[in-house]
């Protein structure tokens, strides 16, 4: 597969085989961080060779079982990215794992190279932190299926980010390029971008990635639709700015060289300032769009293998 370093990549434009999207090491010349998109007809069914990445499934709209070894989870999933939070499931390396959805629907594959082989596991939707970060113009919700401190897994950090029309998020500008012992990790950064329609218009957002010094060329002002995707090896990224009236989502996967799995950030410091007038704004009322479902009063319990 051929390297580019075209960062922003429209919808069909990184498509591979059963694929909407695939972006590995390969395409996007990094070392770590992959993502690929999945969809299934109705009755439709996938083997995901994991190689060696670990990968969380992750329903992006409708729902699904995943097989791995003699045990099978039922992911309820949702009706799309702007209706609730998902479920999902996690796929070591070196496995093998069948993706099949009785009704159909589009599923995101989240990956990072890693070492450790660590089990198989499903992760419910009432588990899911979901934070409102920033306030005024700048809130946004996030939905913490994958961040660090919230699943366990060896390398892979993935995270859903929903902003209002007319909100930015990804702001002020940050950077993840450089390893800093406890100020900033070293991660590679992809985002998936959907756009909620409104009175039958197909809605656009916007993303910018600047350089962040010498040697770095990451250089990008898209307009995002559903589907694109921006990949982010280095830089300053964002705002991401969502169009009014419509709601941006994106999907952030990231991973990278570190021994420890941490998301460590440093500010744009002509931009930092920002975060100090959260104190004194409000939340965006819009927010949260949705919250977690409360706990089955029973655990999901695996079955057998299909």
């Amino acid at each position: 597969m051929t390297v580019t370093r075209t960062f922003h990549l429209p919808a069909g434009t990184a498509a591979d085989g059963p694929y909407a999207l695939d972006i590995g090491p390969e395409r996007a010349g990094w070392t770590h961080s992959s993502l690929r998109v999945l969809d299934l007809p109705p009755g439709g069914a996938h083997t995901l060779a994991a190689g060696d990445s670990e990968w969380i499934v992750l329903p992006l709209a409708g729902a699904c079982t995943v097989a791995c070894g003699s045990l099978t989870f039922e992911l309820h999933g949702r009706a799309d990215v702007f209706s609730g939070v998902s479920d999902f499931a996690y796929v070591p390396r070196d496995a093998e794992a069948r993706i099949a959805s009785e009704r159909g629907g589009r599923f995101a594959l989240t990956g990072a190279r890693c070492e450790r082989r660590l089990p198989f596991r499903y992760g419910p939707a009432s588990g899911v932190p979901v934070e409102l970060r920033g306030a005024g113009n700048c809130s946004r919700q996030v939905n913490n299926f994958g961040a660090a401190d919230v699943f366990d897994c060896d390398r892979l950090i993935a995270v859903e980010v929903l902003t209002p029309g007319g909100n930015w998020s990804s702001y002020p500008p940050h950077k993840h390029d450089e390893h800093r012992p406890g100020e900033e990790s070293e991660l590679e950064e992809i985002y998936y971008f959907e756009i909620a329609a409104a009175h039958g218009a197909q809605g656009v957002g916007y993303q910018r990635v600047t350089p962040s010094g010498p040697g770095r060329t990451t250089d990008v002002l898209a307009e995002v639709r559903s589907g694109d995707t921006v990949v982010i090896p280095d830089g300053w990224h964002g705002p991401s700015i969502a169009a009014p009236g419509h709601t941006l989502y994106y999907l952030n996967v990231m991973a990278g060289p570190g021994e420890e799995r941490a998301w460590l950030i440093r500010d744009h410091p002509e931009h930092a300032w920002l975060r100090e007038t959260w104190a004194g704004q409000p939340v965006d009322p819009r927010l949260p769009l949705y919250a977690a479902p409360p706990a089955p009063s029973a655990p999901t319990a695996p079955s057998g293998a299909a």
